[in-house]
């Protein structure tokens, strides 16, 4: 018997479909009928590849008991946050006031009606362990709490909601401080160097301005470079990379980047591209940075690209081992025994791969398994490869030139009834986020100028053009496509992060020669939109206002998670838009913007590296009108806030024109001349 989960086009719902819970979706039926029967809402919120997402759903939700208890005396709704981040977001900062913490799964109990949360978790466990008590005893006392408790539940949600609102409302400045930039570059790149003992996430965004703020050698004992360095090669050589079959995990439950939480997001996997390419071309060109950028791209070339052209949204951390398994179990898909290894390749194979890698018999994973972990810098040696060819071979079936394609498993019936020539893969979760599919166009363009591959670039285009072609219902951008259905009225990271990649393809292809502005009137399509729709006085709503109705309080994303937030992202595009367009109302926009946050960015300065970027292209942006020969050779150099014009009319003799603000400098006559012009440029700071 299946819940009215089982219709929905969600993996994640889908999951949840032969829960014995009554699960309903997030609707206005499902609201109403709470607030009929007067019965408190639990909410509770996750994604497809979420590790204890999956271990919940496979003990509490399938409990006949809880079920029991949970639809007799709650409503319970089930949302895939990946659908709805506005949902997601509003909640979780509920539930890090109230417990100071919060992850995946993200479980809230409401009061019916005015929807505001009086407590909330993220794992419950079945039974009392990890020093919390089970999921049943909780459901218990918080139905008593609700039922007795009336005043003092009252009491909890007044308190509650002055906490939102306050932490939701602006207090604009009147002049941005000259030295915020500069506190914002420190105190971020102090993040990326001084992180305490645990888990290891990649933190892209405040590792971007890290590197960016790297020109202005701020800090006398912190060499940021080195930091931003050190950042970059352990993404390349930890054991978050898979150094088999590409692509990069979620991040490491240890310091050392050793073990991962072996689920693959299309977002982490995009940023950190881009951030790779740009440590690249700001000088550090490690060989094993170049590998984990090819890897990556074949990676995503293989199993998370649509036939349509679009990029999947992630591959889940657990896997089969035989199809007879009730449960998949974490990493098995890609982790070794020291007993495989020595099958699966010759001796003196085997001995170079232990030169390259962290490899013993006593393995580094559990159950004595391995997860390869690079040991040194360099080029691999060709035997290495050749035995890392075998290894991809005995996980896909085949060997990695023989495979250009390899179909997703797209739920866990799928991954155990059909016949693979390797390894049971983890399930991917094939639907397309707009957001998601951006980050991955800006990290493949980016990797394409760097490394100068048009293949790359090509299969950006592709992703774009899909997103242009079928994300559009009835004339407004949707976040969601399901096998050619555009579904979700797109949020603001939709579309800030699409105009960055359109922004991106556009001076990509002017490097290239090409001379086509399409990408770039695309992107101030889009933008129009975007104004339209959720532009705030200052700033940008999380959700248009004819799409949150039923929202607690309207967000404006300002604080970074593991994807930069909107206004921060959105702000630097309307300064490139305004020296792309010369339209100075974008960067009137921009000042009004940032004016609206600089008091958030000045009191949290660590929640916020986005605005910082942002703030960086405001005071130091700078327009290179120059000629395509030129300007390729100035794109294989760190410029961070730069964008470039293809110019023929230049005055005689000169080879390029610096402007900043609504200014230029002197007609630069030499291609050193030039480079002196913008280097001072991007060194300006206050």
């Amino acid at each position: 018997m299946t819940n009215r989960l089982a219709q929905s086009n969600s993996l994640y719902l889908r999951k949840h479909a032969e829960n014995p819970v009554d699960w309903w979706p997030w609707s206005e039926e499902a609201l109403e009928k709470a607030q009929k029967e007067d019965k408190p809402i639990f909410l509770s919120v996750g994604y497809s590849s979420c590790h204890w997402c999956t271990v919940m759903e496979g003990e509490a939700f399938s409990d006949p008991a809880i079920a029991e208890y949970l639809n007799a005396q709650f409503l319970p709704i089930k949302v895939d946050r990946e659908e709805r981040p506005d949902v997601d977001s509003i909640y979780m900062q509920a539930v890090q006031m109230m417990i100071g913490q919060g992850g995946w799964p993200l479980n809230v109990f409401l009061t019916p009606g005015d929807l505001v949360p009086f407590y909330g978790g993220t794992y419950f466990p079945i039974q009392p362990r990890y020093g919390r008590p089970g999921f049943l005893q909780v459901l218990q006392a918080l139905r008593s709490h609700y039922d007795t408790q009336k005043d003092k539940l009252a009491a909890q949600k007044n308190e509650l909601m002055r906490h939102l609102e306050r932490a939701n409302t602006l207090d604009p400045v009147a002049i941005l401080e000259a030295e915020l930039l500069e506190r914002g570059i420190q105190e971020n790149t102090t993040v990326i160097a001084r992180e305490s003992a645990g888990t290891r996430f990649p933190m892209i965004p405040y590792a971007e301005l890290a590197l960016q703020g790297s020109r202005f050698n701020l800090q006398a004992e912190l060499d940021a470079l080195n930091v931003c360095t050190q950042r970059g090669l352990d993404l390349a050589l930890g054991g978050i990379y898979d150094h088999v079959g590409g692509g990069f995990h979620r991040y490491t439950v240890d310091p050392n980047w050793t073990v991962p939480h072996f689920e693959k997001m299309l977002y982490d996997n995009g940023l950190i591209m881009e951030y790779l390419s740009n440590l690249w071309i700001a000088g550090v060109q490690e060989p094993a940075i170049r590998r984990a950028i090819a890897g990556t791209v074949q990676w995503l070339q293989r199993e998370m690209t649509a036939p349509a052209g679009y990029f999947y949204a992630a591959q889940d951390a657990d896997s089969f081992v035989t199809a007879t398994d009730l449960e998949p179990e974490e990493g098995r898909f890609y982790v070794w025994t020291f007993q495989e290894l020595q099958d699966i390749v010759d001796q003196p194979e085997l001995t170079e791969l232990a030169k390259a890698f962290h490899i013993s018999k006593a393995g580094n994973f559990e159950s004595k398994r391995i997860v390869l972990q690079r040991q040194a810098l360099g080029e691999l040696p060709a035997i290495v490869e050749t035995a890392l060819a075998k290894l991809f071979a005995v996980r896909y079936g085949s060997r990695p030139d023989n495979l250009s394609t390899f179909p997703p498993a797209r739920n866990n019936q799928e991954a155990k009834s059909q016949t693979w020539p390797g390894r049971i893969p983890p399930v991917t979760d094939p639907k397309m986020i707009v957001a998601w599919n951006s980050l991955m166009i800006s990290g493949l363009v980016k990797a394409a100028t760097t490394f100068d591959q048009p293949s790359y670039l090509e299969l950006a285009a592709t992703a774009a053009q899909f997103i242009l072609d079928y994300q559009w219902v009835e004339g407004r951008l949707h976040r969601i496509n399901y096998d050619g259905k555009a579904e979700v009225p797109a949020q603001s990271e939709d579309y800030a992060l699409l105009i960055k990649a359109l922004l991106d393809l556009h001076q990509a292809n002017l490097v290239k020669g090409n001379a086509s502005e399409d990408w770039r009137k695309q992107a101030h399509r889009v933008q129009q939109e975007f104004d339209q729709l959720l532009w705030s006085s200052g700033g940008y709503y999380n959700t248009a206002s004819d799409t949150s109705q039923e929202l607690l309080v309207r967000e404006r994303s300002w604080i970074d998670n593991a994807t930069p937030a909107a206004n921060g992202v959105a702000i630097s595009n309307l300064v490139r838009l305004a020296m792309l367009t010369e339209n100075i109302d974008y960067l009137a926009q921009a000042e009004q913007a940032l004016k609206a946050f600089a008091q958030m960015a000045r009191q949290s300065p660590q929640a916020c590296p986005s605005l910082f970027t942002a703030l960086d292209w405001y005071q130091n942006h700078t327009l290179i009108r120059t000629t395509a020969a030129q300007m390729k050779g100035m794109a294989q150099q760190y410029f961070p806030t730069v964008v470039y014009a293809l110019e023929s009319n230049l005055p005689t003799g000169a080879v390029g024109l610096v402007c900043q603000a609504l200014s230029c400098q002197e007609p630069a006559q030499s291609a050193v001349q030039l480079q002196e012009q913008v280097q001072q440029s991007q060194l300006r700071l206050h």
